[in-house]
């Protein structure tokens, strides 16, 4: 079974779905959410996604008033997620900027308004981040809209798992295998999860949302099965922002497309035969026919 998100398939015989994930690695910055664009369609990725918040709902209560160091002086998280929030305008100028790149472009809404405020800008499809799997409300405003819903699965327990997917729905849904450390270690990638998760949920395509540093781990994701894969990408892993030392850099996430093209390629049908490139070594060294 395959998702069809834009004009790309997720799933079945579909080449790997490959997302960039800029999320809030613009830094508030519509030049640099359209330089981190480029990045993604020069590497062969299939999709951008951002991240869309009503600060005023989706910053919890316990950290509204924390103080946070940012490039722009100290100010409260609330006051911090106001500055890195793009409005319409914003988002029509990166959107537009997507498409005439060839990308897709879609979001996790992290609220109820923001799903209204994505779906107005007519996205493709929908992404639950993994703070979001127990969101039910949330949830049922994504099933709603009708759109292809992505949901990551990190930080959450089987159970929790179930529910959101009881919630959604299995039609139009794709499930990404995920741990929410940033930046991973591979002790905690838990690969053998995609073919659980694919087993747990027939018919839904499964893929692999990495944190990891380097790409070993997506790529071994890809070899066992995963049908898409996600990656944070920044300019610089050491430019300011929680989420950049997790990312790829340019020269990275296009090594990663490009590696894991090579992998699908390699992965064959699974069904043994004698190759074209055989038969000379065949003939020179079997000294026994059949």
């Amino acid at each position: 079974m395959s998702v069809t998100i834009g004009s790309r398939q997720v799933g079945g015989k579909a080449p790997a779905f490959v997302i960039a994930e800029i999320g809030l690695n613009h830094n508030g910055s519509v030049e640099l959410a359209k330089q981190l664009i480029d990045v993604a369609a020069d590497a062969g990725a299939d999709a951008v996604k951002f991240q869309k918040r009503t600060p005023e709902i989706a910053t919890p209560e316990h950290m509204r008033d924390t103080p946070r160091d940012t490039p722009w002086g100290t100010m409260t998280y609330l006051e911090y997620r106001h500055r890195v929030e793009f409005g319409r305008d914003e988002y029509v100028e990166i959107g537009d900027h997507a498409v005439l790149r060839g990308l897709e472009w879609f979001a996790s809404p992290w609220d109820v308004p923001s799903v209204e405020f994505l779906e107005d800008l007519s996205v493709v499809a929908h992404k639950v981040a993994s703070a979001s799997v127990t969101d039910i409300e949330l949830l049922e405003a994504l099933r709603a809209t009708g759109k292809p819903v992505i949901l990551s699965t990190g930080m959450s327990t089987m159970e929790e798992i179930d529910r959101a997917v009881e919630t959604l729905g299995t039609d139009n849904l794709v499930l990404l295998h995920a741990t929410s450390t940033y930046p991973m270690e591979p002790e905690e990638a838990n690969l053998r999860m995609i073919p659980v998760l694919r087993d747990r949920f027939p018919g839904v395509p499964v893929g692999y949302s990495g944190h990891e540093r380097g790409l070993q781990i997506s790529l071994a994701a890809v070899a066992v099965g995963a049908v898409a894969v996600e990656r944070h990408i920044t300019l610089d892993r050491t430019m300011w922002g929680s989420d950049h030392a997790a990312s790829l850099e340019p020269g990275g996430l296009a090594t990663l497309v490009r590696d894991i093209r090579i992998i699908e390629a390699a992965r064959g049908d699974g069904v043994k035969r004698v190759f074209p490139g055989e038969e000379a070594p065949k003939a020179k060294l079997r000294r026994v026919g059949a």
